[in-house]
């Protein structure tokens, strides 16, 4: 078996977490549906870590409705406590209801810019950052997201969620030079 070199985080013991490191974290993602899926369990990682919530990650999924935006847009406080009900997922009213409420404010970026990537991706001209992983937790870039986020009433997308967002989106590669995903072209 290939021993390869990982970003320091990556826990060697979660199969799931290296899966992930190797095929998903950092990779450029222009799909609005990853995206928004992405976006809304990055918001649950507030306080937590993303390990957690990617063990989570498919109970998620089925009590989210697949992630669909337009489901959740809709939810009202009978989906709501169910939601909070579900042992299998991050029970937090306020994160809950601030799935619904960014699932409004994702849809209205789509209508504004044609999609949510083309919004976010504008922030960068179109261009992956290269930031090798080290401990901060904050960038400009993310600051200036987060702002105009919450200027556009999201909740949960402080600059550190945000951060994080984006390294997990592509949109900066925090890889470091010594992992096998460090790719800078």
């Amino acid at each position: 078996m290939e021993i390869k070199n990982r970003c320091k985080w990556a826990n060697p013991k979660n199969e799931l977490y290296l899966k992930y490191h190797d095929e998903e974290w950092g990779v450029p993602l222009y799909d609005d549906k990853r995206l928004y899926e992405l976006l809304i369990l990055e918001s649950f990682q507030a306080g937590l870590s993303w390990e957690c919530v990617l063990n989570k990650r498919e109970s998620f999924r089925k009590a989210f409705d697949g992630f669909d935006i337009d489901k959740i847009i809709s939810y009202g406080d009978a989906e709501k406590e169910r939601l909070l009900s579900d042992p299998k997922i991050i029970r937090n009213r306020l994160k809950i209801n601030a799935a619904v409420k960014n699932s409004a404010v994702f849809k209205e970026i789509q209508r504004e810019f044609g999609s949510f990537a083309s919004y976010l991706w504008a922030f960068t001209d179109g261009k992956v950052v290269y930031e090798e992983y080290t401990l901060r937790t904050t960038s400009p870039l993310s600051d200036a997201i987060s702002k105009d986020l919450k200027k556009r009433g999201m909740t949960f997308v402080g600059s550190t969620i945000i951060y994080s967002y984006l390294q997990a989106a592509g949109v900066i590669n925090g890889h470091g030079k010594e992992c096998h995903c460090y790719k800078k072209t």
